[in-house]
Protein backbone atom coordinates (compact mmCIF):
# COMPACT_ATOMS: atom_id res chain seq x y z
CA UNK A 1 0.00 0.00 0.00
CA UNK A 2 1.40 3.45 -1.10
CA UNK A 3 1.01 7.14 -1.25
CA UNK A 4 1.34 8.95 -4.64
CA UNK A 5 2.24 11.94 -5.89
CA UNK A 6 3.03 13.74 -9.40
CA UNK A 7 5.22 16.28 -10.22
CA UNK A 8 6.31 18.53 -13.38
CA UNK A 9 10.04 18.44 -13.06
CA UNK A 10 12.29 20.01 -15.27
CA UNK A 11 16.21 19.08 -14.97
CA UNK A 12 19.30 19.45 -17.01
CA UNK A 13 20.18 15.68 -16.46
CA UNK A 14 18.87 12.95 -17.97
CA UNK A 15 15.05 12.71 -16.49
CA UNK A 16 15.57 8.85 -15.58
CA UNK A 17 18.57 9.60 -13.50
CA UNK A 18 17.28 12.96 -11.42
CA UNK A 19 14.66 11.44 -10.67
CA UNK A 20 16.27 8.45 -9.01
CA UNK A 21 18.00 11.03 -7.03
CA UNK A 22 14.58 12.50 -5.94
CA UNK A 23 13.48 9.14 -4.84
CA UNK A 24 16.29 8.38 -2.69
CA UNK A 25 16.79 11.94 -0.87
CA UNK A 26 13.09 11.43 -0.26
CA UNK A 27 13.15 7.98 1.25
CA UNK A 28 16.70 5.79 1.85
CA UNK A 29 18.80 7.59 -0.28
CA UNK A 30 21.93 9.22 0.69
CA UNK A 31 24.87 10.22 -1.08
CA UNK A 32 27.57 7.59 0.33
CA UNK A 33 26.77 4.25 1.28
CA UNK A 34 26.55 3.73 5.27
CA UNK A 35 26.37 0.67 7.07
CA UNK A 36 23.18 -1.13 6.98
CA UNK A 37 21.87 0.34 3.92
CA UNK A 38 21.51 -3.16 2.55
CA UNK A 39 20.07 -3.58 -0.90
CA UNK A 40 17.05 -5.19 1.16
CA UNK A 41 16.22 -2.37 3.13
CA UNK A 42 15.83 -0.05 0.50
CA UNK A 43 13.38 -2.40 -1.74
CA UNK A 44 11.40 -2.26 1.16
CA UNK A 45 11.74 1.50 2.43
CA UNK A 46 12.51 3.56 -0.69
CA UNK A 47 10.10 5.73 -2.98
CA UNK A 48 9.40 4.36 -6.22
CA UNK A 49 9.52 6.10 -9.54
CA UNK A 50 6.58 4.81 -10.56
CA UNK A 51 6.27 7.01 -14.24
CA UNK A 52 7.87 9.21 -16.19
CA UNK A 53 6.55 11.49 -19.07
CA UNK A 54 8.33 13.63 -21.39
CA UNK A 55 6.64 17.53 -21.67
CA UNK A 56 8.85 18.84 -23.97
CA UNK A 57 13.00 19.37 -24.27
CA UNK A 58 14.37 22.05 -24.94
CA UNK A 59 17.11 25.02 -24.81
CA UNK A 60 16.54 28.03 -22.39
CA UNK A 61 17.87 29.38 -18.93
CA UNK A 62 16.63 27.13 -15.86
CA UNK A 63 13.16 28.08 -14.36
CA UNK A 64 14.98 28.44 -10.98
CA UNK A 65 18.54 29.67 -9.80
CA UNK A 66 21.46 27.25 -9.00
CA UNK A 67 24.80 26.36 -8.97
CA UNK A 68 24.81 26.24 -12.97
CA UNK A 69 25.26 29.30 -15.17
CA UNK A 70 21.79 30.72 -15.02
CA UNK A 71 23.29 33.54 -17.93
CA UNK A 72 23.14 30.91 -21.24
CA UNK A 73 20.62 28.50 -22.41
CA UNK A 74 20.75 24.93 -21.62
CA UNK A 75 19.42 21.82 -22.65
CA UNK A 76 16.75 20.99 -20.27
CA UNK A 77 14.00 18.45 -19.77
CA UNK A 78 10.87 18.60 -18.64
CA UNK A 79 8.56 15.63 -17.24
CA UNK A 80 5.72 14.34 -15.61
CA UNK A 81 6.78 12.59 -12.73
CA UNK A 82 5.09 9.79 -10.38
CA UNK A 83 6.74 9.04 -6.89
CA UNK A 84 5.71 6.63 -4.22
CA UNK A 85 5.98 5.53 -1.09
CA UNK A 86 5.11 2.51 1.11
CA UNK A 87 3.16 3.37 3.93
CA UNK A 88 4.63 0.93 6.22
CA UNK A 89 7.92 3.02 6.97
CA UNK A 90 6.58 6.78 5.36
CA UNK A 91 3.27 6.21 7.85
CA UNK A 92 0.05 7.72 7.86
CA UNK A 93 1.08 11.61 9.62
CA UNK A 94 0.29 14.51 7.74
CA UNK A 95 2.76 16.61 9.05
CA UNK A 96 5.44 13.41 8.16
CA UNK A 97 4.54 13.05 4.72
CA UNK A 98 4.64 16.81 4.00
CA UNK A 99 8.55 16.08 4.44
CA UNK A 100 7.88 13.02 2.20
CA UNK A 101 6.20 14.88 -0.93
CA UNK A 102 7.65 18.52 -0.26
CA UNK A 103 11.38 18.31 1.78
CA UNK A 104 14.70 18.48 0.80
CA UNK A 105 13.54 17.53 -2.86
CA UNK A 106 12.75 21.27 -4.22
CA UNK A 107 16.75 21.67 -3.58
CA UNK A 108 18.85 19.70 -4.86
CA UNK A 109 20.97 20.25 -7.52
CA UNK A 110 19.38 18.26 -10.31
CA UNK A 111 16.28 20.22 -10.24
CA UNK A 112 15.92 23.00 -12.40
CA UNK A 113 11.96 23.40 -11.73
CA UNK A 114 9.82 21.26 -9.50
CA UNK A 115 5.97 21.16 -8.69
CA UNK A 116 3.71 19.31 -7.02
CA UNK A 117 0.36 18.49 -8.83
CA UNK A 118 -1.57 16.08 -7.34
CA UNK A 119 -1.25 13.42 -4.41
CA UNK A 120 -3.42 10.79 -4.10
CA UNK A 121 -3.88 9.23 -0.02
CA UNK A 122 -3.98 4.61 0.17
CA UNK A 123 -7.30 3.98 2.53
CA UNK A 124 -5.43 4.23 6.07
CA UNK A 125 -5.40 7.99 5.68
CA UNK A 126 -9.33 8.47 5.93
CA UNK A 127 -9.28 5.89 8.43
CA UNK A 128 -6.66 8.03 10.93
CA UNK A 129 -8.08 11.10 9.67
CA UNK A 130 -11.56 12.55 10.46
CA UNK A 131 -11.64 14.82 7.18
CA UNK A 132 -14.52 17.82 7.57
CA UNK A 133 -16.96 17.85 10.45
CA UNK A 134 -19.55 19.51 8.42
CA UNK A 135 -18.58 20.43 5.10
CA UNK A 136 -21.34 21.63 2.93
CA UNK A 137 -24.46 19.93 4.31
CA UNK A 138 -23.54 21.21 8.00
CA UNK A 139 -22.49 24.85 6.49
CA UNK A 140 -25.69 25.09 4.93
CA UNK A 141 -27.77 23.52 8.28
CA UNK A 142 -26.32 25.94 10.49
CA UNK A 143 -26.95 28.95 8.50
CA UNK A 144 -30.03 27.95 7.02
CA UNK A 145 -28.85 28.42 3.53
CA UNK A 146 -30.84 25.61 2.09
CA UNK A 147 -30.17 26.31 -1.53
CA UNK A 148 -28.23 28.97 -3.56
CA UNK A 149 -25.01 30.45 -3.23
CA UNK A 150 -24.20 31.58 0.15
CA UNK A 151 -23.70 35.40 -0.04
CA UNK A 152 -21.06 36.94 2.45
CA UNK A 153 -18.27 39.46 3.15
CA UNK A 154 -15.18 40.54 4.84
CA UNK A 155 -15.45 43.39 7.73
CA UNK A 156 -13.41 45.94 6.18
CA UNK A 157 -11.47 48.20 6.88
CA UNK A 158 -9.74 45.08 7.94
CA UNK A 159 -7.72 46.56 11.10
CA UNK A 160 -9.19 49.67 12.93
CA UNK A 161 -12.51 49.20 13.70
CA UNK A 162 -13.21 48.81 17.44
CA UNK A 163 -15.25 45.71 18.31
CA UNK A 164 -18.33 47.78 19.07
CA UNK A 165 -18.22 49.48 15.27
CA UNK A 166 -17.43 45.90 13.98
CA UNK A 167 -20.83 45.35 15.62
CA UNK A 168 -22.44 48.34 14.52
CA UNK A 169 -21.81 47.14 11.01
CA UNK A 170 -22.58 43.63 11.27
CA UNK A 171 -26.13 44.74 12.05
CA UNK A 172 -26.35 47.05 9.43
CA UNK A 173 -25.10 43.05 6.85
CA UNK A 174 -27.85 41.17 9.10
CA UNK A 175 -31.36 43.31 8.61
CA UNK A 176 -30.06 43.21 4.63
CA UNK A 177 -30.11 39.09 5.02
CA UNK A 178 -26.41 38.46 4.50
CA UNK A 179 -25.69 34.76 5.08
CA UNK A 180 -22.22 34.53 6.17
CA UNK A 181 -19.50 37.25 7.61
CA UNK A 182 -15.91 36.91 8.34
CA UNK A 183 -12.87 38.56 10.10
CA UNK A 184 -10.32 39.86 7.72
CA UNK A 185 -6.81 37.44 8.09
CA UNK A 186 -5.11 40.40 9.25
CA UNK A 187 -7.97 40.80 12.19
CA UNK A 188 -7.95 38.13 15.34
CA UNK A 189 -6.84 39.83 18.80
CA UNK A 190 -5.69 43.40 19.32
CA UNK A 191 -5.99 46.03 22.03
CA UNK A 192 -8.51 48.05 19.54
CA UNK A 193 -10.47 45.30 18.99
CA UNK A 194 -10.18 42.54 21.24
CA UNK A 195 -11.13 39.02 20.41
CA UNK A 196 -13.49 38.65 23.24
CA UNK A 197 -15.22 41.96 22.94
CA UNK A 198 -15.60 41.46 19.68
CA UNK A 199 -17.30 37.86 20.20
CA UNK A 200 -19.86 38.93 22.59
CA UNK A 201 -20.79 42.38 20.60
CA UNK A 202 -21.12 40.14 17.67
CA UNK A 203 -22.85 37.60 18.50
CA UNK A 204 -25.40 40.25 20.60
CA UNK A 205 -26.41 41.18 17.09
CA UNK A 206 -26.72 37.83 15.65
CA UNK A 207 -28.35 36.01 17.98
CA UNK A 208 -30.54 39.12 18.70
CA UNK A 209 -31.65 39.13 15.16
CA UNK A 210 -31.98 35.31 14.99
CA UNK A 211 -34.61 35.28 17.66
CA UNK A 212 -36.70 37.94 15.51
CA UNK A 213 -36.61 36.14 12.42
CA UNK A 214 -35.34 32.54 12.66
CA UNK A 215 -32.32 33.73 10.62
CA UNK A 216 -28.73 32.93 12.09
CA UNK A 217 -25.78 34.66 10.20
CA UNK A 218 -22.97 33.00 10.30
CA UNK A 219 -19.66 34.81 11.33
CA UNK A 220 -16.27 33.23 11.50
CA UNK A 221 -14.57 34.60 13.94
CA UNK A 222 -10.28 34.35 13.59
CA UNK A 223 -9.06 32.70 16.19
CA UNK A 224 -5.53 31.62 14.94
CA UNK A 225 -2.91 31.87 17.44
CA UNK A 226 -1.16 29.31 19.29
CA UNK A 227 -2.74 25.79 20.27
CA UNK A 228 -3.93 27.47 23.89
CA UNK A 229 -5.33 30.06 22.59
CA UNK A 230 -7.31 29.12 19.68
CA UNK A 231 -8.70 26.13 22.32
CA UNK A 232 -9.42 29.38 24.38
CA UNK A 233 -11.40 31.16 21.61
CA UNK A 234 -12.80 28.20 20.52
CA UNK A 235 -14.46 27.36 23.60
CA UNK A 236 -15.24 31.50 23.83
CA UNK A 237 -17.15 30.94 20.50
CA UNK A 238 -19.15 27.88 21.57
CA UNK A 239 -20.40 29.59 24.87
CA UNK A 240 -21.57 32.48 22.70
CA UNK A 241 -23.42 30.66 20.47
CA UNK A 242 -21.06 31.03 17.24
CA UNK A 243 -21.55 28.92 13.87
CA UNK A 244 -17.93 29.37 12.81
CA UNK A 245 -14.14 29.75 13.29
CA UNK A 246 -11.69 30.70 10.60
CA UNK A 247 -7.73 29.59 10.55
CA UNK A 248 -5.04 30.89 8.80
CA UNK A 249 -3.51 27.73 7.45
CA UNK A 250 -0.10 28.84 6.63
CA UNK A 251 0.25 30.38 10.11
CA UNK A 252 -0.97 27.45 12.07
CA UNK A 253 0.85 24.78 10.39
CA UNK A 254 -0.25 21.03 9.59
CA UNK A 255 0.23 20.43 13.50
CA UNK A 256 -1.61 23.02 14.55
CA UNK A 257 -4.40 22.99 12.32
CA UNK A 258 -4.85 19.32 13.37
CA UNK A 259 -4.41 19.58 17.01
CA UNK A 260 -7.68 22.78 16.52
CA UNK A 261 -9.45 19.93 14.31
CA UNK A 262 -9.48 17.38 17.27
CA UNK A 263 -11.48 19.21 19.43
CA UNK A 264 -13.45 21.45 17.76
CA UNK A 265 -17.33 22.28 17.37
CA UNK A 266 -17.56 24.59 14.83
CA UNK A 267 -17.22 24.57 10.88
CA UNK A 268 -13.89 25.54 10.45
CA UNK A 269 -13.35 28.17 7.97
CA UNK A 270 -9.98 27.27 6.18
CA UNK A 271 -8.47 30.06 4.89
CA UNK A 272 -5.18 30.38 2.68
CA UNK A 273 -3.41 33.47 2.96
CA UNK A 274 0.12 33.90 1.90
CA UNK A 275 -0.81 30.56 -0.47
CA UNK A 276 1.24 33.16 -3.00
CA UNK A 277 4.55 31.65 -1.76
CA UNK A 278 3.77 28.61 -2.20
CA UNK A 279 2.55 28.59 -5.87
CA UNK A 280 3.22 31.77 -7.76
CA UNK A 281 6.09 30.61 -9.47
CA UNK A 282 5.17 28.17 -12.15
CA UNK A 283 7.87 26.13 -12.10
CA UNK A 284 8.15 25.53 -7.85
CA UNK A 285 5.76 24.58 -5.27
CA UNK A 286 2.38 23.49 -5.36
CA UNK A 287 -0.51 23.26 -7.39
CA UNK A 288 -3.90 24.10 -5.28
CA UNK A 289 -5.35 20.15 -6.47
CA UNK A 290 -2.62 18.94 -4.67
CA UNK A 291 -2.70 21.29 -1.67
CA UNK A 292 -5.93 21.55 -0.91
CA UNK A 293 -6.94 17.44 -0.41
CA UNK A 294 -4.25 17.49 2.70
CA UNK A 295 -6.34 20.44 4.42
CA UNK A 296 -9.64 19.06 3.55
CA UNK A 297 -8.22 14.98 5.08
CA UNK A 298 -7.48 17.08 7.83
CA UNK A 299 -10.75 18.59 8.64
CA UNK A 300 -11.70 22.07 6.76
CA UNK A 301 -14.76 22.86 5.76
CA UNK A 302 -14.55 25.83 3.52
CA UNK A 303 -11.59 26.43 1.60
CA UNK A 304 -10.63 29.85 -0.23
CA UNK A 305 -9.87 29.37 -4.00
CA UNK A 306 -9.49 32.90 -4.60
CA UNK A 307 -12.34 34.35 -6.75
CA UNK A 308 -13.28 34.69 -10.41
CA UNK A 309 -11.53 38.62 -12.31
CA UNK A 310 -9.45 38.99 -9.10
CA UNK A 311 -7.31 41.44 -7.71
CA UNK A 312 -4.18 38.95 -7.99
CA UNK A 313 -2.16 37.06 -10.16
CA UNK A 314 -4.17 34.12 -10.48
CA UNK A 315 -6.15 33.02 -13.98
CA UNK A 316 -9.81 32.43 -14.39
CA UNK A 317 -9.65 28.69 -15.26
CA UNK A 318 -6.91 28.04 -12.25
CA UNK A 319 -9.82 29.50 -9.71
CA UNK A 320 -12.55 27.68 -11.30
CA UNK A 321 -10.10 24.42 -11.21
CA UNK A 322 -9.63 24.92 -7.84
CA UNK A 323 -13.05 24.98 -7.12
CA UNK A 324 -14.22 21.90 -9.04
CA UNK A 325 -11.95 20.45 -6.66
CA UNK A 326 -13.22 21.51 -3.72
CA UNK A 327 -16.40 19.72 -4.85
CA UNK A 328 -14.70 16.58 -6.16
CA UNK A 329 -15.05 13.30 -3.73
CA UNK A 330 -11.47 11.98 -2.20
CA UNK A 331 -12.50 8.67 -1.87
CA UNK A 332 -15.84 6.81 -2.30
CA UNK A 333 -16.29 6.04 1.76
CA UNK A 334 -14.90 9.48 2.62
CA UNK A 335 -15.33 12.27 -0.29
CA UNK A 336 -14.20 15.67 2.39
CA UNK A 337 -16.48 17.67 -0.20
CA UNK A 338 -16.20 21.27 1.39
CA UNK A 339 -17.38 24.41 0.63
CA UNK A 340 -15.04 26.38 -2.05
CA UNK A 341 -15.25 30.52 -0.86
CA UNK A 342 -14.65 32.86 -3.82
CA UNK A 343 -13.05 36.43 -2.96
CA UNK A 344 -10.70 38.59 -3.58
CA UNK A 345 -12.43 41.55 -5.15
CA UNK A 346 -15.76 40.00 -6.16
CA UNK A 347 -18.59 42.12 -7.28
CA UNK A 348 -21.86 41.39 -9.23
CA UNK A 349 -20.18 41.64 -12.05
CA UNK A 350 -18.41 37.81 -11.75
CA UNK A 351 -21.48 36.21 -10.47
CA UNK A 352 -22.58 34.89 -13.85
CA UNK A 353 -18.99 33.53 -14.44
CA UNK A 354 -18.22 31.90 -11.27
CA UNK A 355 -21.57 30.24 -11.60
CA UNK A 356 -21.22 29.01 -15.13
CA UNK A 357 -17.23 27.87 -15.11
CA UNK A 358 -18.93 25.97 -10.69
CA UNK A 359 -21.88 24.34 -12.39
CA UNK A 360 -22.71 24.66 -8.74
CA UNK A 361 -24.41 27.00 -6.50
CA UNK A 362 -22.64 25.01 -3.43
CA UNK A 363 -20.48 27.85 -2.73
CA UNK A 364 -19.61 31.35 -0.57
CA UNK A 365 -18.85 34.38 -2.22
CA UNK A 366 -17.28 36.88 -0.06
CA UNK A 367 -17.62 40.43 -1.47
CA UNK A 368 -15.65 43.10 0.75
CA UNK A 369 -16.00 46.64 -0.59
CA UNK A 370 -18.54 44.67 -3.08
CA UNK A 371 -21.39 44.81 -0.16
CA UNK A 372 -19.76 47.72 1.74
CA UNK A 373 -18.85 49.96 -0.83
CA UNK A 374 -22.66 50.03 -2.56
CA UNK A 375 -23.68 53.37 -2.72
CA UNK A 376 -27.27 52.55 -0.62
CA UNK A 377 -25.31 50.94 1.97
CA UNK A 378 -24.13 47.28 3.01
CA UNK A 379 -27.73 46.53 2.96
CA UNK A 380 -28.37 46.85 -0.51
CA UNK A 381 -24.74 45.90 -1.35
CA UNK A 382 -25.84 42.56 -0.18
CA UNK A 383 -29.61 42.24 -2.18
CA UNK A 384 -27.29 43.54 -5.04
CA UNK A 385 -25.24 40.75 -4.67
CA UNK A 386 -28.10 37.92 -4.11
CA UNK A 387 -29.43 39.51 -6.49
CA UNK A 388 -26.57 38.88 -9.08
CA UNK A 389 -26.56 35.19 -8.36
CA UNK A 390 -30.04 34.21 -8.34
CA UNK A 391 -29.72 35.74 -12.05
CA UNK A 392 -27.01 33.53 -12.76
CA UNK A 393 -28.58 30.27 -11.27
CA UNK A 394 -31.95 30.86 -13.04
CA UNK A 395 -30.26 31.83 -16.75
CA UNK A 396 -31.22 35.41 -16.49
CA UNK A 397 -28.81 37.96 -17.98
CA UNK A 398 -27.13 40.62 -15.38
CA UNK A 399 -28.77 43.47 -17.50
CA UNK A 400 -32.02 41.65 -17.59
CA UNK A 401 -32.11 41.35 -13.96
CA UNK A 402 -30.61 44.85 -13.29
CA UNK A 403 -34.13 46.15 -14.68
CA UNK A 404 -35.97 44.57 -12.02
CA UNK A 405 -33.14 44.99 -8.96
CA UNK A 406 -32.44 48.97 -7.99
CA UNK A 407 -29.81 47.67 -6.07
CA UNK A 408 -28.19 45.74 -8.90
CA UNK A 409 -28.34 48.55 -10.77
CA UNK A 410 -26.59 50.79 -8.84
CA UNK A 411 -24.07 48.32 -8.46
CA UNK A 412 -23.23 48.15 -12.06
CA UNK A 413 -23.05 52.11 -12.28
CA UNK A 414 -19.79 53.62 -13.21
CA UNK A 415 -17.68 53.94 -10.06
CA UNK A 416 -19.90 52.32 -7.99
Amino acid sequence: MRLEADYILETYMPPEQAAEIIAGEQSSGTFVAVPGETPELKALAAAKVESLETIATYNAVPALDGRYPTDAAMHLHQVRMTLSWPIATVGTSLPNILATVAGNLFELACVTGLRIVDIRFPPPFFQKYKGPAFGIEGTRELSGVQTGPMIGTIIKPSVGLTAEQTASLVQELVNGGIDFIKDDELQSDSSVCPFEDRVDRVMRVINGAAERTGKKTMYAFNLTGDMDEMRRRHDKLVSAGATCMMVSLNSVGMAGFVGLRSFSQLPIHAHRNGWGYLTRHHSLGWSYVAWQKIWRLAGADHMHVNGVDNKFSEDNESVIRSARECLTPMSEDKPCLVMPVFSSGQTVRQAHATYAGLQSDDLIVTAGGGIVAHPKGPAAGVQALRDAYQAATSGVSLESAARRSHELKLALEPGA
